[in-house]
């Protein structure tokens, strides 16, 4: 059984109107190791060397494959699909447009682009898998009020120094980090450090992805 909480979203992030929505409390990650002894308790038969290569042969595969056009799926559990974005760590570029681009300058004149990378991976469950999800699941409700979102009072140039200070400290900053330092839930924490990152001349960039995602200095 888990537990959940009723969240609240700011009126500028949803449709103006309040907005509740239950969150699940999680109190762990599994890691890889981790995964790796649950399947083989689960499997029974199967070695844990032999989980490991089907499990190391799925990310080859989708590393091989995704980066050309290709969604993986995979039955019972669902299909894997890029997600593109700029990169707003590279510096734009100037390119002639052949005929004006979408900026409708005319043909031959300069735009600004940003090389295009992969920003993430988009996953649509199977039905199957859901349904087998909430087969086994059950939820308590852990608090008996609404969970409000507050909104931050630091201004941009403040939020930025706390970040900042954190990273010069130790070398790098977590989410978690920030958020404390901020004030800010961990969601709108996330959201904010996207815009800073986002903004040109930005001190901040981003290492890793997922848990592992930290922040550090832009390199000059």
């Amino acid at each position: 059984m888990a537990n959940y909480v009723l969240k609240e979203l700011h009126k500028e992030m949803g449709n103006g109107k309040k907005t509740v929505f239950p969150k699940i409390q999680t109190y762990s990650l599994h890691d890889y190791e981790t995964v790796i002894e649950h399947m083989r308790v689960y499997t029974g038969n199967l070695s844990e060397g032999t989980i490991r290569a089907v499990i190391d042969a799925l990310v080859q595969t989708m590393k091989s494959w995704m980066p050309l056009g290709h969604n993986i799926k995979i039955d019972g559990l669902g299909v894997f699909s890029l997600s593109l974005g700029f990169d707003m760590s590279s510096p734009s570029e100037q390119a002639l447009a052949k005929d004006g681009g979408a900026s409708g300058e005319g043909k031959g004149a300069k735009t600004k682009y940003r090389h295009v990378c992969i920003k993430g991976i988009n996953f649509k469950p199977d039905a199957q898998l859901l349904k087998g999800l909430n087969s086994e699941a059950s939820f308590t409700r852990a608090e008996s009020g609404v969970v409000t979102s507050k909104r931050c009072t630091l201004k941009t140039e403040e939020r930025i120094s706390r970040a900042l200070a954190i990273i010069d400290k130790q070398g790098f900053m977590t989410l978690g980090e920030y958020a404390i330092a901020t004030g800010q839930s961990r969601t709108t924490a996330s959201q904010d450090l996207k815009r800073l990152v986002a903004q040109e001349k930005s001190d901040l960039t981003t290492r890793g992805s997922g848990s592992h995602k930290i922040w550090v200095r832009r390199e000059v």
